[in-house]
């Protein structure tokens, strides 16, 4: 939060989070640069004056709490599947967990907002999307060392590096998707990645 964003009692924050989330709406449906805020109170039945009671600073402001919360969502969203990478058996539940998430949404993919729409219009998302990246990598990367130390991945794999290409892997399967609305370079992207791993 700002500085300037006063302490908010319980329904304060109810109301915050909705404008969050109708404003994270907008911008999948229409991109940065053609949602007003204007479109924003109207999806989320909220005055100027609130808006600007709990986002003083105006659309920045807004943006980098869309970003912060969409960068919440896409790990959120692989749970409780990424912290459990100790079996194949896990490490294929949550192949399908992504793979699912991303059949649902389509081309309604909050990484990709973040990644570019806010990530090259708003200072401080670039930081929110550098975190998101980190836990997601650091997350896949545990699960590789869960697998190292029962001795079903090879010691010789760099956890952080394939846990940096199998991510890499997604998010060229999720541009792909995105662009063509084809689901299955990212099924390849992540059951190649996985493969490799044995």
């Amino acid at each position: 939060m700002s500085p300037h964003t006063p302490r908010l009692t319980a329904k304060g924050r109810a109301t915050r989070q909705r404008i969050i989330e109708g404003a994270a709406v907008e911008i999948r449906a229409r991109g940065v640069a053609l949602t007003t805020l204007e479109d924003v109170m109207a999806r989320t039945r909220t005055s100027k004056s609130q808006l600007f009671h709990y986002f003083p600073d105006g659309k920045d402001q807004l943006l980098l709490a869309v970003a912060a919360h969409e960068s919440q969502l896409v790990l959120d969203d692989q749970q409780p599947h990424l912290g459990a990478l100790t079996s194949w058996a896990a490490w294929r539940r949550w192949r399908d967990s992504v793979v699912d998430r991303y059949r649902r949404q389509g081309q309604n993919c909050p990484i990709a907002v973040l990644m570019s729409d806010i990530g090259r219009t708003t200072p401080g998302a670039a930081a929110v999307t550098t975190e998101l990246i980190t836990q997601w990598r650091g997350a896949i990367a545990t699960g590789i060392e869960s697998m190292q130390a029962q001795g079903k991945i090879a010691d010789s794999v760099n956890a952080e590096r394939a846990a940096a290409a199998l991510l890499a892997g997604i998010q060229g399967g999720v541009g792909i998707m995105l662009a063509t609305g084809d689901l299955t370079y990212l099924e390849y992207a992540l059951d190649e990645g996985i493969a490799a791993l044995r």
